[in-house]
């Protein structure tokens, strides 16, 4: 284990590591596991059909360490198999449940500048799911720390609408739930929707899947407070322990590829001068 004040880095299976980590210790954790049978060069790869069993020893430890008032983020995505979406995603979910987790939200990842390609029965794999688990119905959540500057479309939408039209637009298909435009009006900033248009992470930074730095750093912001802990139990790269770092918060990491460990080790305290001043190896 690399630790100082600020990171702590674990290195070895989630599964043990995790075990290391004191209960209702974490304010957030966001991760991008290995998705079945991929990664299989730097992870050995877990098959579609054993992918729930694989798993649900890390989501009970991270269950375990994670505060009642924190948030669980996990980005992942079916693989297809036979021509067809396997569901282990889908099975993932619901066996979280029955153990105790909440399926609060689900946010989407829109890949702006995903792969080209052309395959004989689908289009271009552009979008990956960002699944939100908490443990209890109340926790920490600071929306005003991502909202979005409102732009001109609200102007242009606005200017050639009546003061009736400004004070209530009622459905149209009678529903009684129409939307109130006055609710828009002298507005400068806006709270954003459930899906991120993010652009994958084109260095690829010696990892077979990084993802864009802007996405863990969305969730830290939203989720926590300067001085809360950040964990990515398979943190690769280590772009989620980077970004809790710039954002001044305390980042725990977890992978088992050595490589991994000691290069996010050589990153960050490249990154942050003196840093590592007083880190040890235990």
């Amino acid at each position: 284990m690399f630790m100082t004040e600020s990171v702590k880095i674990f290195c070895g299976d989630a599964r043990n590591e995790l075990k290391k980590i004191t209960d209702e210790s974490i304010d957030l954790i966001v991760t991008s596991p290995p998705y079945a049978d991929q990664r299989k060069f730097s992870y050995g790869g877990v098959s579609p059909d054993k992918y729930v069993e694989w798993f649900m020893p890390v989501a009970a430890e991270l269950r375990r360490v994670l505060k009642p008032t924190g948030t669980f983020v996990l980005n992942i995505k079916e693989k297809v198999q036979n021509g067809e979406r396997h569901v282990y995603v889908l099975e993932l979910i619901l066996e979280m449940r029955k153990s105790g987790w909440l399926w609060t939200e689900e946010f989407i990842w829109h890949k702006k500048n995903c792969y080209p390609g052309k395959w004989p029965n689908r289009f271009r794999d552009a979008w990956e799911r960002l699944l939100q688990f908490n443990k209890s119905r109340k926790f920490n959540m600071y929306q005003e720390e991502v909202m979005e500057p409102m732009g001109n479309w609200a102007k242009s939408r606005l200017k050639n609408l009546s003061e009736t039209d400004k004070i209530r637009d009622p459905s149209k298909a009678g529903s009684g739930f129409g939307k109130n435009i006055s609710h828009w009006l002298g507005r400068e900033m806006s709270y954003p929707t459930n899906v991120l248009h993010l652009a994958t992470e084109c260095g690829n930074k010696n990892h077979s899947a990084a993802f864009p730095p802007a996405l863990p750093r969305w969730f830290v912001r939203l989720f926590t407070r300067p001085g809360d802990v950040v964990l990515d139990p398979f943190m690769g790269s280590g772009t989620t322990l980077d970004v809790a770092l710039e954002l001044d918060r305390i980042a725990v990491g977890i992978d088992v590829n050595e490589d991994y460990c000691r290069a996010v080790m050589e990153k960050l305290s490249s990154r942050n001068v003196g840093l590592f001043a007083s880190a040890r190896m235990l």
